[in-house]
């Protein structure tokens, strides 16, 4: 079954366009490396929650905007095979295609798909 990597991150929301062209230029590395299929999401009804939520998760300020995203990875395995190759891949590099958003409030996780309808 396919495997999914998932991340929630904050993005200043004047950085959205720089973000998306940060994601394109991923989502290329991803694929060719098996990915096969990445998704960008700008959150526009993400609530601020009393004990959780994805804008207390990401620590989100007031001039943020929460991103959640998706890589659909045939499998675990090729996840796995393909995750090294991306890191080092030049064009994800911080000094030619930086980070446009805190990295360090990024999450992230992988995870098995249990329903797929």
């Amino acid at each position: 079954m396919n495997y999914v990597d998932g991340f929630a991150a904050a993005i200043p929301a004047a950085n959205k366009e720089q973000y998306i062209q940060h994601a394109r230029a991923a989502a290329q590395v991803f694929k060719e490396h098996g990915a096969l299929r990445l998704v960008e999401c700008w959150g526009d009804d993400v609530p601020e929650g009393v004990l959780t939520s994805f804008p207390k998760a990401v620590q989100c300020k007031e001039d943020e905007v929460v991103a959640f995203s998706w890589i659909l990875w045939p499998s675990k395995e090729v996840r796995n095979s393909a995750m090294p190759k991306v890191m080092a891949d030049p064009r994800l590099q911080q000094d030619t295609n930086p980070m446009p958003f805190d990295g360090k409030r990024l999450i992230y996780g992988g995870f098995q798909m249990v329903v797929d309808e």
